[in-house]
């Protein structure tokens, strides 16, 4: 302490000599022991060098001024409160001196001082700020001097910019220190006082906002002075901007006086800034400027066009596709009309930007803005004023992003169908939009031409195709774009990425002719010294090779010519060792494709580029894109000579296999099987014995995808080197019978094992047999060793895994599967099986006998069905299991028999429904199996029409899903008949018909949809039904349709929306109490439908949002959050995607959501609860801080009073400020990791 006080000392001394050098060094050294976060300084040195920091302020030399100022920032975290308070009321004091110096250095002072000052919660903060302000009110109020006044408002806003929370007591000061200054005769005071406005809104009181709204309307409708009028428009526009959530309630008084000022001639400027008011609306006000839409568009198409000082007449005049002398005469021609004092460009582009935010905003008026604002966006193209025309493309882009069909987080086949409407009338308007754009493609103007292919980009991706009838207008400009002297290295890139995207969104004839023109200037692009534009032109020169000759069509197209000229640009930049990595991967991309396409052409330049791919693939960077280019060239129909390099290739491919580089395994092992497949014969033993080395570690349940493209290749070298087979049993089957075990082992992994075993089985090796592979399959469940659990050999999945593998080696020999058939039916029925041994027996024979009819073995169908008795619930699920997949092996044989036993055998009936559902889903799978279950449809149908009235709803689900699957069958007839039982009088029906329609629907695409479409407001009206758990159903269906097939249901929610809400209220005559002993517990049966209807309101937010009406909806999310645990946590959730999704919204329901969050948080369980209850409450309080830590992430949220009373009462418990602060860390990190997904 004490060397800091006598190095501080020794400093301040040098700070009062006279030599301005000095005190310079010696301030400079200050500053520089201040922002040590270590430096503590004693009362005394505080006063010192506060007051010689003070002087330094007014000293001669401007350079130690302002060194001065900046050490005050790091000075005020690092004295006592007192000292601030000195610090500040000395600037205070000078702000207001007679040296304009000394003001301006004491200004920066204070916003230097209010930037440093501790968070709004802090003592410290709200005693200065209360201090400083009360001084800036009296000199905004009744200062003369214009540059005192400024000073102060700017530094007015600072503060309430970052405390404006702090300062509740003085807003009404502020306010009224504010308005006279709005009519100051100085624009330069307006203006800030209407920046200081708008930053005082964001936290003040409701009386007072609604008394500073008042005043505003008032003084607009009495004032003449059109100065003024500007004044205040433009002050309502920074309100709305700034606190739009508030300004709302007052759109209906504001919106009449703005439109009769909009329409007043001759005032350009209050024109701009009524429409510059009317975006802010739109933005900010979403639901109250709804009813005004029209209007704001009117208006807008009106003043887009309004350019009086300039005459289109000629240009209209003219046909679009002129030639270049005439365009350039017009170019010429703009000079004569520019005027310096023309602002009404202004107006047009406030119009287009408005217009921009109205088509961003208003989805569910995309037909209305195709009809009318579409058209005269077009017609704008020709603006002479670039940032206007830039902004109507901008508009135009804005408008072509809403019409993308709205892609969700899952697959909708359908939904292009509801967008049908928008994206025909863009179709229409195609030939209007290239001509617009055909001559602005060959302005001098690069952001013009810029402009113009981010639209036609943007235009691609919403109607891929649509462009082919216009390619001969488009390649001009293209070409133009493409020359040395009218591009940029930008402009460049933009044209060639643009070519690239025309190139792949539309059929490779369209290009055919036009590809003397493309070809030389994209060869040269190639070619140049900037490597941007080279990587570019790689990417476009590797789909040019795709256009002139497409391997999976034919053509006859000459291509012949542009063959050499492609191949040796990029062997050029293949050669290359000294260019960019992004080149280099590119250029063996593209070379790749060169080959692959046009190899046949270049059989003589093989020699010469396949060893240089041998060098690509030994170095680390560019290892992975050789990989894939090799990938391409040997999977090519041209069957490319690759063999010279396979012999030093083939060896470094296999020691890829083990690097710890996940990528470049899997492209690998494709690569291997490809290699294996096309060139079979090249590869010598020694070559298949160094891959198979490799493979056994690259099988296991860590990687399923690497296990399955491993099995894959596996798979390929039986039946390529069958002799090679024999190696597989030491140290690579040991591997595959460890992953068969997984229970993760499915899908495409098991597909491919499936496909291995049949390949190893058909090599006839020795000791690889069927026999042999079938013991060491089932080795595992006959002789379980003593490490497995004691119930079951092995994991339940891996019973359905080994099944599936027996099942195939015994369809692949056919021979042998009597006798194995006869085992498992002997193992069944023996009494000393295991529990293990019977269930591997009823699914081996299930799996069997889907694919082999077993109907000549007399004894399996009694065996099967006594396993139904069997005391294990397990084997009573693998014997239903067995039963329904035997019956597809011959299903004249066993389906009469199933179905006889449902009716007759009451105690079995769930297990043989069970068996009945297996029967009809694998009979859905093919046509064929289709039309073999096609004449028992009827009777199957009538026998579980009798079970639908079935008192167990576990049964019911099972009918209801077997009448799902068969109504897949044969929709035509079997839907309506579904429909007809909606009319039954028994509820269990009308549920069990509703539960049936929703697994009809799937995500993928099926015949059944348009029916579906057309009668599923039918089943959906039982929302209304009188019966609880027909409503709760239906909303389960409701839900499966808005998740799986969005496009069922988005044109009946304004329908089913109420019927929806209305079951998300607690229903009091639903609660009841119950007895349980000497306890009272309360019952609430309606709490399963209110989460079904938020399940419902979850969903419709990822797949509709754009058919709610967002404000409705928070009405029925504000009362989940009062509602029981489960549906709390589900509005939780929802608040979080909210705060993403809507955040104007959101904002303007802040304070009503705030309560209900701050009452979870500040819950106290019962100190004698159980442990659960603690957890729950724990596991709440979390969802519920996520929720606000979400909306913190609103911008402009942390303005709002009762947020900021909240998160400081959070920061005030330590134990809830623990958990916050972990919450806000979690969502930083998941924000980072999903952005990092996205790029």
């Amino acid at each position: 302490m004490a060397s800091v006080s006598y190095h501080i000392s020794n400093l301040l001394e040098k700070m009062t000599s006279s030599d301005k050098d000095f005190r310079f060094m010696a301030t400079n050294d200050l500053m520089s022991e201040l922002q040590k976060d270590s430096i503590k300084l004693d009362d005394d040195s505080e006063r010192k060098v506060v007051r010689m920091l003070l002087k330094l302020l007014e000293d001669k030399n401007g350079e130690v001024q302002n060194l001065a100022v900046k050490c005050l920032g790091p000075l005020v975290s690092k004295v006592k409160e007192y000292q601030v308070e000195t610090i500040v009321d000395n600037l205070c004091n000078n702000m207001l001196s007679e040296k304009e110096q000394l003001r301006d250095i004491s200004s920066i002072g204070l916003k230097t001082v209010i930037n440093e000052l501790p968070p709004a919660s802090s003592p410290l903060a709200a005693n200065i700020c209360k201090s400083i302000t009360g001084r800036l009110t009296n000199a905004i109020a009744k200062q003369e001097d214009v540059s005192v006044k400024l000073e102060a408002l700017d530094i007015l806003g600072d503060l309430l910019i970052r405390f404006g929370g702090l300062l509740m007591s003085f807003h009404s000061a502020i306010q009224s220190a504010l308005l006279p200054q709005l009519n100051s005769p100085r624009m330069a005071v307006r203006k800030r006082a209407i920046l200081a406005l708008g930053h005082l809104v964001m936290s003040s009181s409701n009386k007072l906002f609604a008394d500073l709204m008042e005043f505003l309307m008032t003084e607009l409708r009495e004032n003449a002075n059109p100065s003024t009028t500007r004044t205040y428009i433009q002050c309502i526009g920074a309100i709305s901007r700034h606190a739009g959530h508030r300004v709302g309630e007052h759109l209906e008084k504001i919106m009449p006086l703005i439109v009769k000022f909009c329409r007043i001639d001759d005032d350009d400027e209050l024109r701009e800034y009524c429409i510059q008011a009317f975006e802010s609306f739109v933005r900010r006000c979403p639901k109250e400027v709804s009813q005004h839409v029209l209007t704001i568009i009117e208006l807008c198409l009106q003043y887009i066009c309004y350019d009086p000082n300039y005459n289109y007449e000629s240009d209209e005049d003219e046909d679009a596709m002129d030639a270049d002398a005439e365009e350039e005469e017009e170019g010429e021609s703009d000079d004569e009309y520019s005027d310096d004092d023309d602002m009404s460009w202004k107006v047009r582009r406030s119009a287009a930007k408005c217009l921009e935010a109205i088509v961003g905003s208003r989805h569910e008026m995309l037909n209305e803005f195709y009809r009318s604002v579409s058209p005269a966006l077009i017609s704008r193209f020709k603006e002479r004023e670039e940032n206007v025309k830039s902004d109507i493309f901008h508009a135009f882009i804005t408008l072509l992003k809403q019409t993308k069909p709205i892609v969700t987080g899952f697959y909708d086949p359908d939904s292009m169908e509801h967008e049908e409407g928008p994206i025909s009338m863009l179709r229409l308007q195609v030939p209007d939009i290239v001509r617009a754009l055909h001559k602005q493609m060959r302005e001098k103007s690069i952001k013009t031409r810029q402009g113009c292919f981010s639209l036609l980009t943007e235009l691609i991706s919403v109607s891929p195709g649509a462009l082919a009838e216009h390619i001969p207008a488009i390649i001009p400009g293209i070409q133009f774009s493409l020359g040395d002297k009218n591009s940029s290295s930008n402009m460049k890139i933009d044209t060639l990425s643009f070519l690239n995207c025309l190139m792949v969104n539309h059929s490779p004839q369209a290009f055919h002719p036009h590809m003397a023109v493309i070809v030389p200037p994209v060869v040269s692009a190639v070619g140049d010294s900037f490597y941007k534009i080279t990587s570019e032109a790689l990417l476009v020169t590797q789909t040019i090779v795709k256009v002139i000759k497409p391997l999976n069509t034919e053509t006859t197209f000459d291509y012949s010519a542009y063959v050499l000229d492609l191949y040796n640009c990029t062997l050029m930049r293949l050669k290359a060792a000294d260019i960019d990595q992004e080149v280099k991967e590119r250029a063996i991309s593209c070379m790749g494709q060169v080959l692959c396409n046009l190899g046949d052409h270049l059989q003589a330049e093989l020699s010469t580029c396949l060893p240089i791919f041998l060098d690509r693939l030994k170095n680390e960077i560019t290892r992975l894109t050789t990989v894939k280019a090799l990938t391409m060239i040997a999977g090519s129909p041209l069957k490319i000579d690759i063999t010279p390099i396979l012999v030093k290739g083939v060896p470094i491919l296999a020691s890829f296999l083990r690097k710890n580089h996940r990528a470049l395994k899997l492209s690998t092992l494709t690569a291997l099987d490809i290699l294996l497949k096309s060139y079979g014969s090249a590869l010598t033993m020694p070559m298949v014995d160094g891959i198979l080395t490799e493979l056994p570690p690259l099988i296991s349940d860590s990687d399923l995808h690497i296990s399955q493209l491993t099995l894959h290749l596996l798979t390929s070298v039986c039946q390529v080197h069958p002799s090679s087979s024999a190696k597989t049993r030491d140290a690579i089957l040991p591997a595959i019978l460890s992953l068969i075990k997984s229970p993760l082992l499915q899908g495409g992994a098991l597909h491919a094992m499936l496909e291995f075993f049949q390949s190893l089985v058909a090599t006839n090796t020795p000791g690889l047999g069927f026999q042999d592979l079938l013991q060491m399959l089932s080795l595992p469940i006959y002789s379980p060793s003593d490490t497995q659990s004691p119930s079951y050999a092995v994991h339940k999945q891996a019973f359905h895994s080994i099944a599936k593998c027996v099942a195939a080696l015994t369809i692949s020999c056919a021979s042998e599967g009597a006798i194995v058939v006869n085992q498992f039916v002997n193992d069944v029925k023996n009494p000393k099986s295991s529990d293990s041994v019977q269930l591997f027996a009823l699914y081996s024979l299930g799996e069997i006998g889907r694919h082999v009819d077993l109907s000549g073995h007399p004894e399996l169908q009694q065996v099967i069905v006594d396993s139904f008795s069997a005391p294990s619930e397990e084997v009573k699920t693998a014997a239903s299991f067995a039963l329904g997949n035997v019956s597809v092996g011959n299903l004249p044989e066993y389906l009469p028999f199933v179905l006889d036993e449902i009716e007759n055998q009451p105690k079995r009936q769930y297990l043989l429904l069970h068996s009945l559902k297996e029967i009809i889903a694998c009979q859905s799978s093919s046509p064929t199996a289709v039309d073999h279950l096609k004449p028992f449809v009827a009777s199957i149908w009538t026998m579980l029409f009798n079970h639908c009235e079935c008192s167990e709803e576990g049964t019911r689900n099972v009918v209801a899903e077997c009448l799902g699957k068969l109504t897949l069958i044969d929709p035509q007839t079997l839907l309506p008949k579904l429909k007809e039982c909606l009319s039954s009088e028994s509820a269990f029906t009308r549920s069990t018909v509703v539960t049936a329609v929703k697994f009809t629907i799937s995500d993928q695409s099926q015949p059944i949809d348009p029916l579906l479409k057309g009668c599923i407001q039918d089943f959906l009206r039982t929302m209304e039904d009188p019966d609880l758990n027909v409503r709760r159903v239906s909303l389960v269906t409701f839900n499966s349709a808005a998740h799986n097939k969005p496009s069922l249901i988005r044109d009946l929610l304004d329908q089913i929306l109420p019927n929806l809400y209305n079951e998300t209220k607690v229903r009091k005559e639903l609660i009841r109490e119950v007895e349980m002993g000497p306890f009272k517990h309360t019952v609430d049966d309606g709490l399963d439908i209110r989460k079904a209807a938020f399940e419902c309101m979850y969903t419709l937010l990822d797949s509709c949002l754009d058919r709610l009406d967002i404000f409705e909806f928070l009405n029925h999310l504000e009362d989940g959050l009062k509602d029981h645990y489960d549906v709390k946590m589900l509005t939780y959730l929802m608040l979080v995607r909210l705060s993403t999704l809507c955040p104007p919204a959101i904002l303007q329901r802040l304070d009503r959501l705030i309560e209900p969050l701050r009452n979870t948080c500040t819950t106290k369980v019962k100190a004698n609860s159980v442990k659960q209850e603690f957890e729950k409450q724990d596991e709440l309080k979390r969802s519920a801080m996520r929720a606000v830590a979400s909306l913190l992430s609103i911008p402009d949220s942390d303005k709002n009073p009762q947020l900021t009373e909240f998160v400081a009462q959070i920061r005030c418990n330590p134990e809830m400020c623990t958990m916050f602060d972990s919450i806000q860390k979690d969502s930083t990190l998941t924000s980072t990791d999903a952005l990092m997904d996205t790029t």
